[in-house]
Formats: C-alpha cells, structure tokens, sequence
C-alpha cells in the first residue's frame, strides 16, 4: 500500500471539501488547517487497518466528508448541502466499485439501508422538529447507504454510538456552561463518527 500516495490524496480530499463550504451561503471557513491535516493523517490510517481493497475507498470516502461536516456542525450547528449532498455521489461511487467484487447485492443492501437509516430519521425530524434538523436528515440518507452495505449488525451499532456520542457532547457542554448549543446539541458529530468506525469492519 503506497502510504505517502494516500496521504497526499487525503490533503487533496481535505482541500476539496475546505473549498466547497468556502463556496457555500453563507460562505463556511474552517478554522485553521486542522481539518485537512486530520484528513491527511487519517487516511493512510484506513488502509494501515487492513481494510480490504475492494472496500477502502468507502471508509476513505466517508472520513473525506465526515472530518469536515464534523468540524463545522459543532462550531455553528450546520450540515451544509455543499457536502452533505455530493456525499451521495461519492458514497454511491465507491459502493459501486465494492460491488465489482462483492456482487450487486452489495448495492441492493445500499439503497435499502439508506431508505431505513435516512427514513427514521425523516420520521424523527417530522414528529420531533427541534431534535434533529433537516441537515442531519439529508445526512442520515447517505449514511444509510454505507451502513446498509457494510451490514446490517453496523446499522444497529451506529444508532447506539452516535446517541452516546451526541450525549456526551451534551454533558461536556453543561460541564463547560457553553452557550453554543443553545437549541440544542449537534447530532452530526455523532452519526459521522460513528459511521467512520463501523465502516472499518465491512461484514458482507
């Protein structure tokens, strides 16, 4: 595996995303160059895990989109569409390339999981506005298309992590008195986070 290859895709992938909600409105400026170093670092990390080729380019793609969206729905409670939408292109493209040798099922369980996954959480937003927004819910359809493929058990797992994660979130901010999340704790950190992890162990 070409480690520095990797690494200087993942800068490259970093840099795209920083672009792209640079030229959202209003326009997202991420802090620093942290996100894109992370992106930098965490992909060689991927494929030093032994993530079978033919599946790597999913996890790759999902931190690629996930450092990002991470970084800025906890600074200012947004999941722009600049990302959130071409993740279902990108997503879509790198179970496409899975299924060349895991066979077409493979995407069947895709669009299945991202009905599922992404139809819950519609359900969620539509009955309880306030604690999920419509952002998290364009997410939870694209997630939904990885965690379908990567198996169902990582469907189930990534509903748990991402409710630990947002709650702990939600302590550490009533730790600090942060008034950040006034309407509420992010959502999407979690469901990104957890995704990224589960996606390391593709069952199918």
């Amino acid at each position: 595996m070409c480690f520095p290859f990797l690494a200087l895709a993942g800068c490259l992938a970093g840099l795209a995303g920083r672009w792209a909600l640079r030229r959202t409105v209003p326009p997202v400026r991420l802090p620093g160059w942290g996100a894109v170093a992370a992106v930098t670092v965490l992909w060689p990390l991927v494929a030093w895990l032994g993530v079978p080729w033919w599946w790597l380019p999913v996890p790759l793609a999902v931190v690629g989109v996930a450092v990002p969206l991470f970084v800025v729905d906890l600074r200012e409670r947004r999941l722009p569409d600049a990302l959130t939408l071409p993740a279902y292109l990108l997503f879509a493209g790198a179970l496409g390339f899975a299924a060349v040798e895991r066979g077409a099922g493979l995407l069947w369980a895709a669009l299945l999981g991202a009905l599922v996954f992404g139809g819950l959480h519609a359900v969620i937003h539509r009955v309880i506005p306030h604690a999920l927004g419509a952002g998290d819910v364009k997410l939870t359809g694209s997630l939904g298309l990885v965690l379908g493929a990567t198996g169902w058990t990582a469907m189930v797992l990534a509903v748990f992590a991402s409710a630990l994660v947002t709650a702990v979130l939600g302590l550490l901010a009533r730790i600090r008195g942060s008034p950040t999340w006034d309407d509420g704790v992010p959502h999407g950190p979690g469901l990104l986070t957890a995704t990224a992890l589960v996606t390391l162990f593709p069952s199918q």
